[in-house]
């Protein structure tokens, strides 16, 4: 097996870009990972690794061995040592194992639906990385049929909606585009565009969403631009009892999209 403990190894230096810089990330089509779930999930998502990096004196090399048995192309296993675990992990609880993956593309036309009535959250234009990773795991716990970010700020691989996703991104079907190519997507499809507004909005419980459904919501300072309500079946409210009228966007989101699986009966 291959060491390292030099943090000016080139391929240390690397690690380190493509944890920083989503330029890097976007150029290179890689990303790095970090985290035995977050590993896991990443090889249940067929993902390609090329790289993967393991610190000894916390992670044991034959338990990340035994996980990528199946793995083909089996990536390079590095071992590093304490300094350079420490200049390229993330957080102190990554488990002592990195990784090198290869990114995907997230077009709308990769989705496809097993569901004849779908159910799709969309969010526009979020920005904060813990919010999307918030989202994401919201949409794995209710099952939705695909996440779509439409007009996105941030890139699908930054380290934060990584960690805060817990690995989901890896599992959940993903579609990026902007506002006018989700619309048409959605319309398209026969999809009823369900928009979380404070205007000509309608008690969210009152909505029908056992049909073909898009929850789509904005961000917390601004909300969903006019396009969006322009070109919307309906907009849906969350009732509020207290002073202020807004909620954390993935607090809006599993309120509704859950909502819409009880009416599905969970299915």
């Amino acid at each position: 097996m291959k060491t390292i403990s030099s943090v000016q190894n080139p391929l240390i230096k690397q690690v380190v870009q493509l944890k920083e810089k989503s330029r890097a990330r976007k150029t290179s089509g890689l990303f790095v990972l970090e985290g035995k779930r977050e590993l896991s999930l990443a090889l249940k998502g067929n993902y390609s690794l090329t790289s993967v990096f393991i610190y000894p004196d916390i992670c044991p090399v034959n338990e990340i061995e035994s996980l990528l048995d199946t793995t083909s192309p089996r990536p390079e296993i590095i071992s590093i040592s304490k300094e350079v675990y420490q200049k390229i992990a993330y957080r102190e609880t990554t488990e002592g194992v990195l990784a090198i993956a290869r990114s995907r593309g997230h077009s709308l036309d990769t989705i496809s639906f097993k569901r004849k009535e779908p159910l799709i959250l969309v969010a526009e234009a979020p920005e904060k990385p813990g919010n999307i990773g918030a989202l994401l795991r919201t949409a794995d716990a209710a099952d939705v049929d695909a996440v779509i970010i439409a007009n996105p700020k941030t890139d699908l691989y930054n380290p934060n909606i990584i960690r805060s996703s817990v690995g989901c991104v890896f599992t959940r079907t993903i579609a990026v585009g902007n506002t006018a190519e989700v619309i048409g997507f959605l319309k398209e499809k026969g999809i009823n565009i369900n928009c979380a507004a404070l205007t000509a909005s309608v008690d969210y419980h009152t909505t029908d969403f056992t049909v073909p459904t898009a929850i789509v919501v904005g961000t917390e300072a601004t909300g969903l631009s006019d396009e969006w309500l322009q070109h919307s079946d309906r907009n849906i409210i969350i009732p509020m009892q207290g002073e202020i009228d807004s909620m954390n966007v993935s607090v809006s989101a599993a309120i509704l999209i859950f909502e819409a699986k009880r009416q599905r009966g969970f299915k």
